[in-house]
């Protein structure tokens, strides 16, 4: 065999595991990525500037854990509603108003910091008007996806999206706990009022996007009912939302990182690099994955994936929560994260298998209720259990219970784990 030969065949082997890049190519597509890049950063700084600013101002990770709940009704109205507006209008102009909104908040956010208000209500009424726009902002982002690229390449432009998505969560985060003592909390919510403020250009460049019936018209109540219909047609896809809501609500232990950050691994109280860590670790795990994702195309069975995954979640959750190292449960929670990444290529797969067109707004808009809002629920019970019984109760206990309900489900759904992709990817 030839060197030439030999290299190329390297090449192969390596361009099969890395993440697939021939999206970028569609201009548009290229353009909602950059727009995705730029936020992805500045948008973690104020996930991480909210809970933070809520504990300095009530030293209570129960306070922190309300935040979840403030965020979660608005997420659950206007992220099923979104997803339908967003099958009946047109999707550029619906993600421009959702992008305008989440950057009047932004600066709003920034303007009570600077002023020193010292109002946690202000802080969490805010934070309700962020998730509203947000839930209408997400679902019609994703199922733009689907519009702008041929069907063979939605699972590298899915895995482009998220893999950037994440990267802003590591790099986002750690930049909060250095940024934070320097230039001051306030400082971060505006960082995130400019880069949304940028990214608006990169959406005004998208191609028009109405239904492809060409009918648009107003979303009601009867087209949030006929998506749940629909949804209740596609069982696996419902299993899929289920061993979801198991996996955040039980075990996503995030409330807790502002306490354990300060209390248990010796951040100053002003913030330091202990909370830049705790926020960054799930993400950088779940990096780590999707650059090297070329690989999961290749499994069929993705409902065994997806519960494996899920109980690898919970089992590393529980490593976290027993952790008094801040190396140590560093380390559990990037194994979490890459745990929880192959679960969401897959599920998001089965979506995109799944939804028509004429329903993947209102799949979306359930997808980042599941995704976003299981997320809000464990902060109001990780952050009331903490608050009870202590950091490492919440965060070992609730890993525990993910792997204890996995079961329960499997057992009740045994579709979802007999559940095959139609086709390997080669």
């Amino acid at each position: 065999m030839s060197v030439e030969a030999g290299s190329s065949r390297k090449r192969k082997r390596f361009g099969s595991i890395v993440i697939d890049t021939q999206p970028l190519k569609v201009p548009a597509f290229r353009r909602l990525w950059i727009g995705t890049a730029v936020t992805a950063i500045g948008s973690q700084l104020t996930t991480v500037a909210v809970p933070k600013q809520v504990f300095d101002l009530t030293g209570s990770s129960g306070w922190v854990g309300l935040t979840g709940a403030v965020a979660l009704v608005p997420l659950l109205v206007f992220g099923l509603w979104g997803g339908a507006i967003a099958d009946t209008v047109d999707r550029r102009k619906l993600l421009l108003f959702g992008n305008t909104g989440i950057a009047v908040v932004s600066a709003l956010l920034w303007l009570q910091a600077w002023l020193n208000i010292g109002s946690v209500w202000v802080v969490l009424v805010l934070l309700a008007l962020n998730q509203a726009f947000f839930a209408i902002n997400m679902p019609t982002r994703s199922a733009i996806v689907a519009r702008l690229v041929a069907p063979e390449l939605l699972p590298a432009a899915t895995a482009l999206s998220g893999t950037m998505n994440m990267f802003g969560t590591i790099f986002g985060p750690m930049a909060a706990g250095a940024l934070m003592p320097v230039l001051g909390l306030p400082t971060l919510y505006l960082i995130d009022t400019i880069a949304l403020l940028l990214t608006l250009y990169t959406v005004w460049r998208l191609p028009s996007m109405p239904p492809l019936s060409g009918q648009v018209r107003r979303a009601g109540l009867r087209d949030v009912i006929d998506g749940f219909r629909y949804m209740g047609t596609q069982k696996v896809l419902l299993a899929s939302f289920v061993v979801d809501i198991i996996a955040m609500v039980a075990g996503m232990p995030r409330a807790l990182f502002p306490e354990m950050a300060e209390r248990t691994f010796g951040d100053p109280p002003g913030g330091g690099l202990a909370l830049g860590w705790l926020f960054a670790a799930i993400p950088i795990g779940s990096v780590v994955i999707g650059l090297f994702s070329g690989w999961l195309g290749r499994v069929r069975r993705q409902g065994v994936a997806v519960v494996i995954a899920i109980c690898a979640w919970g089992v590393f959750i529980v490593g976290f929560g027993l952790s008094h190292t801040l190396w140590l449960a560093t380390a559990f929670l990037i194994l979490a994260g890459a745990s929880d990444m192959v679960s969401a290529i897959y599920r998001q797969s089965i979506l995109q298998a799944a939804a028509t067109d004429e329903m993947r707004g209102r799949m979306q808009g359930a997808f980042t209720v599941v995704v976003a809002g299981g997320p809000r629920i464990a902060d109001v019970t990780h952050g009331w259990v903490g608050a009870a019984a202590g950091t490492t109760a919440a965060a070992a206990g609730g890993g525990a219970l993910v792997v204890v309900l996995i079961a329960v489900a499997v057992a009740m759904l045994p579709a979802f784990w007999r559940y095959r992709a139609a086709a390997v990817v080669e």
